[in-house]
């Protein structure tokens, strides 16, 4: 198979001919139709993920046909439509069993803890557990921009969050995470703050869903402003991008008893931002954190997508070949994209 292959963190990601995968008992080979390039992909890149080892197949947002199935393989065939959450869990640890499989203890991640999808094909394990049947009508590429972005906002914003109708909901960052939130908070009837430092992405927010937006490169003080809109602070703030300066603007822009959402990802020196504690016990804040989703709830976020409340494809701004993408990988630290950029040709 054709696959984008590193074999060094921050080195050149170039497409070879890797031998195809086969599946083990409990798992099957899919065979990618479009994948997602993802803000996670290049953390693993970077070396900011101890589960990725060396060489390395990064992708984790996919979507495709079963191509092979393995032996205890029972309730799907070859040809069928599917996706999966880019965190698969085991089905048998203490957290599947609560219903929790997106914090497993032995979590399969495709483009993480196992090569990923940035290939024609790509192995997925605990296939009964985490398999998504696709409706005919949602085509491959919007199919995968749910795998990571917009599944984990989907669970951060309703499952989490409980954001509902006449709710105040500020979103922090507008990339594909932030977008996706902002879409979905919308949706559920909120008004919704964006915040981001390009009004490219800002105009987009607005295209999707934000009442209001802020440049934080032209405001000094993001979380007063927010609770000016707000008349007295959001009721759920959503820190999409990941960073120690957007992760305390989130929190500090509630109002009493709101409820703070992590979504992006926090790394190097930011891995143990500061918190205003102060703020978080004098009025009862709660922090919480959003990390995938289950393969079970992915049905009513498909529901709201096929009856048109959710537009997801609205994200997708590119659709590159594969050694594109690679490309991209490479230079997603300088912020260049707007939206969701798909591979869809291998």
């Amino acid at each position: 198979m054709r696959a984008a292959f590193f074999t060094e963190y921050q080195g050149p990601v170039e497409v070879q001919k890797l031998d195809d995968p086969t599946p083990e008992n409990g798992g099957v080979v899919i065979k990618v139709g479009a994948t997602g390039l993802c803000r996670s992909d290049w953390h693993g890149w970077m070396g900011h993920d101890s589960d990725v080892k060396l060489p390395h197949v990064p992708g984790h947002e996919f979507a495709g046909t079963i191509e092979a199935v393995g032996k205890d393989i029972k309730r799907w065939k070859v040809g069928d439509r599917v996706t999966v959450p880019f965190v698969s869990g085991c089905g048998h640890c203490p957290e599947c069993h609560s219903g929790n499989h997106q914090v497993c203890d032995h979590q399969f991640q495709p483009g993480f803890t196992h090569w990923g999808s940035f290939a024609e094909y790509v192995a997925i394990d605990y296939a009964h557990t985490n398999l998504v049947r696709l409706p005919e009508e949602m085509d491959f590429a919007t199919a995968a921009s749910l795998g990571c972005r917009f599944a984990t906002s989907f669970r951060g914003v309703i499952d989490q969050g409980k954001v509902s109708a006449g709710q105040i909901v500020a979103v922090h960052g507008c990339g594909g995470v932030g977008l996706s939130a902002i879409m979905i908070a919308a949706a559920a009837g909120a008004r919704v703050i964006a915040v981001d430092i390009d009004d490219t992405k800002l105009d987009l927010a607005r295209e999707l869903g934000a009442i209001d937006i802020l440049n934080a490169k032209n405001c000094d003080d993001i979380p007063s402003a927010i609770r000016d809109l707000s008349d007295g602070g959001a009721h759920v703030s959503v820190d999409a991008l990941g960073s120690a300066i957007t992760s305390f603007n989130s929190v500090s822009s509630l109002r009493k008893r709101g409820k703070h959402i992590q979504i992006g990802l926090m790394t190097g020196d930011h891995a143990h931002a500061r918190v205003p504690m102060d703020r978080i016990v004098a009025h009862e804040l709660e922090i919480l954190g959003s990390h995938g989703m289950q393969a079970f709830r992915y049905d009513a976020m498909i529901d709201m997508i096929m009856t048109g409340k959710l537009a997801p494809q609205k994200l997708i701004r590119d659709r590159v070949t594969l050694a594109e993408g690679a490309t991209a990988l490479m230079n997603m630290d300088n912020f260049v994209s707007t939206g969701v950029t798909v591979i869809d040709r291998f």
